[in-house]
């Protein structure tokens, strides 16, 4: 059996931003069907539209409406698609320059292999048929081929404001990794999975680190000593959640809060339930509350939560140097 552990872990939540009223436009174009660029003061149309003019860096004023159509000056092919990319299936990245812009913009291309991709193709662009305002409402494909040529100018009159724009956004965002606990972290785990909390002691100082350390960050020096902990201790310091947010599952106000087992030296975080929130003080004595045994895996989620003892308060003096 391996000493160590390891584990997949995702980080994911939704990024909500503002976009202001230039970035705005554009996307709210985006929702309309129509592609909204600006003409800087040196002549250059460019889209997505800068918010300031990069060379005299006043605001963007002079807006214009560019075609759906536009060519390919260079391009990627992405052969194993991740998750988040436009499609589930191999497709093209492109640098695409519509016509009457003098700059191209970055998007996918829809072609089924990167023999129908080239510099130079033409490319227009295909709407979704449900549209929020976001750069997913598009995604180009090759165009038709209709036996004449067509060179679009840039167009010399600003677009009209559009009735309602687009002010913000939200972007799913996610991170996958895999966690690689150390010895001493697998050994912990393991532990967890018996119903045991372990620590290492540092020879040193003798200092009792849990989840344990490899090495003592006040010493240096390796922490060799295994320590079995009880699963009582004392409340350190707390914070009252009373805001909800996406993933939530417990509903709010409820407690997080430091818990500095018996023996340690370093306090855990966990939840402190079945006490109102309003009663949780620094001192209060609690004990792990662990989940059905047929629940418990290599995890500090084994133990649901904390949950006072009814024993009195510890005194100040025996934590303050914890908080």
């Amino acid at each position: 059996m391996s000493r160590t552990l390891s584990a997949p872990v995702t980080v994911s939540f939704d990024y909500t931003r503002s976009v202001g009223p230039v970035i705005g436009r554009f996307l709210a174009g985006l929702r309309d069907g129509t592609f909204v660029g600006a003409r800087t003061s040196d002549g250059r149309v460019v889209i997505p539209p800068p918010e300031f003019d990069p060379a005299t860096h006043a605001a963007t004023t002079d807006f214009v409406t560019l075609a759906p159509t536009g060519t390919v000056t260079s391009w990627t092919w992405v052969s194993e698609p991740v998750a988040g990319q436009p499609f589930d299936r191999p497709f093209a990245f492109a640098l695409v320059t519509l016509d009457g812009a003098t700059a191209p913009m970055l998007h996918a291309v829809d072609v089924a292999s990167p023999e129908e991709m080239s510099t130079g193709m033409r490319v227009s662009a295909r709407w979704a048929a449900e549209r929020t305002g976001a750069v997913t409402d598009f995604v180009f494909e090759p165009e038709v081929p209709t036996g004449t040529s067509q060179v679009v100018e840039p167009a010399e009159t600003p677009t009209e404001p559009v009735t309602e724009p687009v002010t913000g956004i939200v972007t799913p965002t996610s991170l996958d990794y895999t966690y690689a606990a150390s010895p001493e972290e697998s050994a912990f785990f393991r532990g967890l999975a018996e119903g045991r909390i372990l620590g290492q002691r540092c020879p040193a100082c003798r200092k009792v680190y849990v989840p344990p350390r490899p090495a003592c960050p006040t010493d240096g020096v390796p922490t060799e000593e295994e320590v079995e902990l009880s699963d009582t201790g004392t409340v350190t310091t707390f914070c009252i959640v009373n805001v909800p947010f996406l993933g939530q599952k417990i509903k709010p106000p409820y407690v997080s809060a430091y818990v500095l087992l018996d023996g340690a030296d370093i306090a855990i975080q966990h939840l402190i339930l079945e006490i109102p929130v309003e009663e949780i003080r620094m001192g209060l004595r609690v004990r792990a509350v662990w989940k059905p045994r047929e629940e418990w895996g290599t995890t500090i989620e084994n133990i649901s939560h904390f949950a006072p003892t009814g024993e009195p308060d510890a005194e100040y003096a025996t934590y303050q140097h914890h908080l």
